[in-house]
């Protein structure tokens, strides 16, 4: 079934605006029994394998199973169409065993890169805690500068203070000998 999705005027054609297709339920249900019954011959063709083949299958190395695995294995119109790319490279797994660890393991550029940067910012950072940078000089400038700002303000508060005080001990005494001169 197909079904057209009416343009508006004045509008190109877009990919937004092109005619969709759409399964329809029996289509569906058809590719679902031929899907099943090819499971099946795969299954009668699996159980009817003999003892010497088994043994025989049993007999080839990991490679070769890996690559005829692989061949049997093909997604999507690989397995209908046969197809040797000259440019493709089989990838061969490796055995542990051949695994070379001892030998040292070469760093990419970004590896490279990054360890730099950290040990960078690893140094710049032990410099900064013992004073040494521009920048930790002019934080401690700055909080001299504060710090002096901080004691002046305290200094003056008591001087303040303290001259409150004196004035109203002054306004007592000059109360008291009010007080005294009425009597």
């Amino acid at each position: 079934m197909h079904r057209t999705i009416p343009r508006e005027p004045g509008r190109k054609g877009g990919h937004k605006g092109r005619m969709r297709t759409y399964t329809s339920p029996e289509e569906i249900d058809a590719q679902m029994k031929a899907e099943k019954e090819r499971k099946k011959q795969e299954e009668e063709e699996g159980a009817a394998l003999n003892d010497s083949q088994v043994e025989e299958k049993a007999a080839k190395s990991d490679s070769e199973d890996s690559e005829e695995d692989s061949s049997q294995k093909r997604k999507g119109v690989e397995g209908l169409i046969d197809i040797e790319n000259p440019n493709r490279v089989a990838q061969k797994t490796k055995k542990v065993t051949e695994l070379e660890l001892e030998g040292p393991r070469q760093l990419s550029r970004r590896e490279r890169e990054e360890i730099e940067k950290q040990k960078a910012k690893e140094r710049y950072m032990k410099m900064h805690l013992a004073g040494k940078t521009d920048q930790a000089k002019a934080d401690l400038a700055r909080l001299a500068i504060i710090k002096k700002q901080r004691e002046d303000a305290a200094r003056k508060k008591e001087e303040e203070r303290k001259a409150k005080e004196a004035a109203a001990a002054a306004a007592a005494a000059a109360k008291g000998l009010h007080t005294l001169c009425l009597k």
